[in-house]
């Protein structure tokens, strides 16, 4: 029972317990006390206001009315004095976070983390500079190829493998997504009036492949010289020069017999293993040497496809991976991380 609640004069003892709240009310100063406040006087499982009105009861009949008011008049007030306190508790919470939030002009200005290009942006740039340096210029073409331009004019036989759909991506109208940037030498050429032509050809190509060191969707940059007089000599020149500036001023450069449908004779290209500096070291398997391109002469049947006459011009060609050379510059393992987006490969470049 609240205490007063059977006095001779009800309305005395709710005075004092209104004077009580009050001093209460004016020691609150922080958001706790006043949680600890409403819950003593508001609760509602328990309370003094709460427990005024069940004593109403225990009051003599013709000072229930009057109780009754007065216990609903010291409800509402300690109502509205609490919600006077969590005013100003909001304001001064308010203003605290204002404070803790605004810039203070004398402190050192924050250094934005600085983003950084993709492995492979970063190559291809290179590459571009080393070439137009050099006097090349940069030819581009679709992705979307036909027959023509990506197999026949470059000599490739009817029955060639990679004319399979189980190497090549083909689309509705009988076209296909390149499967080299080949098809932009073949577009230059018969773009041209006449040599001489000096030209490379980054750009995205596609194939059905899906292993750690494959990727359906990749990068490729071919370079394509077509000139009177153009020699092997003239190839591998170039071959050195480009990878001594792309690798290592120190880099070797050697040629295997091979063979590809568009250039005759044809070579793969060999570098001085980057990792050991041809000490020999796992990643080339001791031997040295790290196969890095193709290469070979333009076979006269290309030319003359092409309205240039072989009898009268020569050139060379060779094309390499952009993936392969970015997971050897930046040590790389696996070439699906070159396309997962993940900001942890960024930073190690940029590192």
């Amino acid at each position: 029972m609240a205490a007063g609640a059977n006095s001779p004069d009800p309305g005395a003892a709710l005075s004092r317990q209104r004077e009580s709240f009050e001093q209460e009310a004016s020691e609150v100063s922080s958001r706790e006390a006043w949680e600890a406040l409403r819950l003593r006087w508001v609760g509602r499982k328990q309370g003094i206001v709460r427990d005024l009105l069940a004593a109403i009861k225990d009051v003599a009949a013709e000072a229930k009315r009057e109780y009754g008011q007065g216990v609903n008049r010291l409800k509402q007030e300690v109502e509205g004095r609490l919600a006077e306190i969590d005013a100003a508790l909001s304001a001064a919470e308010a203003q605290v976070a204002e404070g803790a939030a605004a810039v203070d002009v004398t402190l050192p200005g924050r250094i934005p983390a600085l983003g950084s290009q993709h492995p492979v942006s970063i190559v291809t740039q290179e590459i571009v500079e080393i070439f137009t340096s050099m006097g090349y210029s940069v030819a581009e073409g679709p992705e979307v190829e036909d027959d023509y331009h990506n197999f026949e004019a470059l000599n490739f036989p009817h029955d060639h493998p990679a004319r399979d759909t189980q190497d090549t991506f083909f689309v509705e109208g009988g076209n296909l997504l390149r499967t080299h940037t080949s098809p932009v030498q073949i577009r230059t050429m018969l773009e041209r009036e006449s040599p001489p032509i000096r030209v490379i050809c980054p750009g995205r190509v596609y194939r059905n492949d899906n292993d750690l060191r494959h990727s359906p969707m990749f990068h490729q940059v071919e370079c394509l010289v077509v000139d009177k007089g153009i020699t092997l000599g003239h190839l591998k020149g170039t071959l050195e020069a480009f990878v001594q500036k792309l690798f290592h001023p120190d880099s070797g450069v050697r040629l295997r017999p091979s063979y590809f449908p568009f250039t005759e004779p044809s070579a793969e290209v060999d570098i001085t293993c980057p990792f050991c500096q041809g000490d020999g070291c796992r990643t080339c398997s001791d031997t040295g040497w790290m196969e890095i391109l193709g290469s070979g002469m333009v076979d006269p049947r290309v030319l003359a496809g092409c309205g240039i006459d072989p009898e009268v011009y020569s050139g060379f060609a060779f094309g390499l991976g952009l993936d392969r050379v970015a997971m050897i510059r930046f040590d790389i393992p696996n070439i699906r991380r070159l396309f997962d987006n993940d900001e942890r490969l960024l930073r190690q470049v940029r590192g």
